[in-house]
């Protein structure tokens, strides 16, 4: 992150405008806006921008700028044509500690403008640090057009209730369901009707119920997929932002841990081979007590919970212990991997069925069926097999599998950096050691990994 977005209120704060033009304009629309006392410089300025100036109580200093002229501002905006004068500026206002934002020249500047979505009192801003003010443009249409007007009086409303929700419902945890109850239910459509005072009689009402209700915990299994975050559920992603506790295993990564209420407590119950943070009997016992305090969890499973995910014993103690719960399916590694890495895992010419297989280690040993595993036309997916698939191959080619069957193995499926190494089952001694191969790998042993060169659409 380049830059940490501030709300900073300019109202009655002196703000420098070095400029005259059309772009200086755009930029005081803004400065008048949120209040600040404008003082622009420049040897020519144009009538509008004059008479915005004029009209705010603002100053007008038809010449060049002077170097006294930063003396006691709070931000200085510099919008000539002029690069030299530009720079001059920037570094004269830097020197001093100011604020100091270039138009369409970050390199020179401390702080950007971003594209502002007016709401007010709601405000959204978007900004690509300067990198892509297109793309910004194209967001910022995006988003006016999924956010009504009304929004603005539904923050009014909100903050005329604020202080008297906050001396009702003491416990935090409570507040903060009361206005998820509120703001997403009939309160705000009263609002956008026009009905505000009906809306502020139901919102009195709901206030004088909320302290009788016992606050109820909920347990949310949640399948986070492969690892690319734009593959969540939209029933994931609502249920992340409402948890008051995210508890989390090594497959979830930063990107999707970042969708999270970003005030929801976090906890690491991550297991590597031979390392297991937490054993699956306390992480159970998390769930349930968290959920018994009245707390939101959601426990957040990289792939699907119930694909080996051990999402049926979680949910086998939160029955037992009368905890409700739901549960959000997730898209598998093997559904994931096999697609970013353009691999069919059935195909009407390779492969008529497909079979998920863990390949964990237990006591040295792998025990599987290998018979049933030998079978031409199917797709064997290997989950947790990096370290055993030497002693996989080594059985499917004991118990017939032809040498020459395609091997695929995935490491970081979906994510940055995906690694795709390919190879048949007589080689997978040395597919192993290629770079990338890291946990976790994902194994695909079948004739579809051929179609890889012709249907791979994925760039790693």
């Amino acid at each position: 992150m380049d830059y940490l977005p501030l709300a900073v209120r300019l109202k009655d704060q002196a703000v420098l405008l070095v400029g005259g033009g059309q772009i200086a304009l755009r930029k005081a629309s803004l400065l008048v806006r949120a209040g600040a006392l404008v003082s622009v410089v420049a040897p020519t300025i144009e009538a509008e921008l004059a008479q915005m100036i004029d009209a705010y109580g603002g100053r007008l200093l038809r010449r060049p700028f002077e170097e006294s002229d930063i003396a006691d501002q709070r931000l200085v905006v510099v919008a000539t044509d002029d690069a030299v004068i530009n720079q001059r500026v920037a570094q004269l206002a830097q020197a001093r500690g100011l604020y100091v934002n270039v138009v369409d020249h970050p390199d020179a500047s401390n702080v950007i403008f971003p594209a502002i979505i007016d709401r007010s009192p709601l405000l959204i801003a978007i900004s690509s640090a300067g990198t892509s003010p297109v793309l910004v443009r194209l967001l910022r249409a995006r988003i006016e057009s999924s956010i009504p007007a009304a929004y603005g009086r539904l923050a009014v409303l909100a903050g005329e209730l604020r202080q008297q929700v906050k001396e009702h419902l003491r416990p935090i945890t409570q507040r903060r369901r009361f206005w998820e109850h509120l703001l997403q239910g009939r309160f705000a459509e009263l609002v956008w009707a026009g009905q505000e005072d009906a809306a502020r009689l139901y919102a009195q009402e709901q206030l004088s119920a909320a302290d009788s209700l016992p606050a109820s915990g909920e347990v949310y299994l949640v399948g986070a997929g492969p690892g690319d975050p734009d593959l969540l559920t939209f029933k994931a992603l609502r249920l992340m932002q409402q948890a008051d506790v995210i508890v989390y295993d090594r497959l979830v990564g930063a990107g999707i841990l970042d969708l999270c209420r970003r005030d929801a407590e976090r906890i690491y119950v991550g297991k590597a081979r031979s390392n297991h943070t937490l054993p699956q009997e306390d992480i159970n016992t998390v769930l349930a007590e968290r959920a018994r305090r009245g707390q939101r969890v959601c426990r957040l499973k990289g792939g699907d919970p119930f694909i080996f995910g051990r999402g049926g014993e979680e949910i086998e103690h939160l029955m037992e212990q009368g905890i409700p719960f739901q549960v959000v399916p997730g898209i598998t590694a093997a559904s994931g991997c096999a697609a970013y890495a353009g691999i069919p895992l059935t195909h009407r010419d390779h492969a008529q069925s497909v079979r998920f297989v863990a390949g964990f280690l237990r006591d040295g040993r792998v025990d599987l069926p290998w018979a049933e595993l030998v079978q031409e036309g199917q797709t064997l997916v290997l989950y947790m097999a990096l370290v055993s698939l030497p002693l996989i191959a080594a059985q499917l080619l004991a118990h017939g599998m032809r040498p020459s069957m395609p091997v695929a193995l995935i490491a970081r499926g979906t994510q940055r950096g995906q690694t795709v190494v390919t190879g048949t089952l007589d080689t997978v001694e040395h597919i192993l050691q290629q770079p990338g191969l890291t946990a976790p790998t994902l194994a695909i042993v079948g004739d579809v990994v051929l179609l890889r060169e012709r249907l791979h659409w994925y760039s790693s």
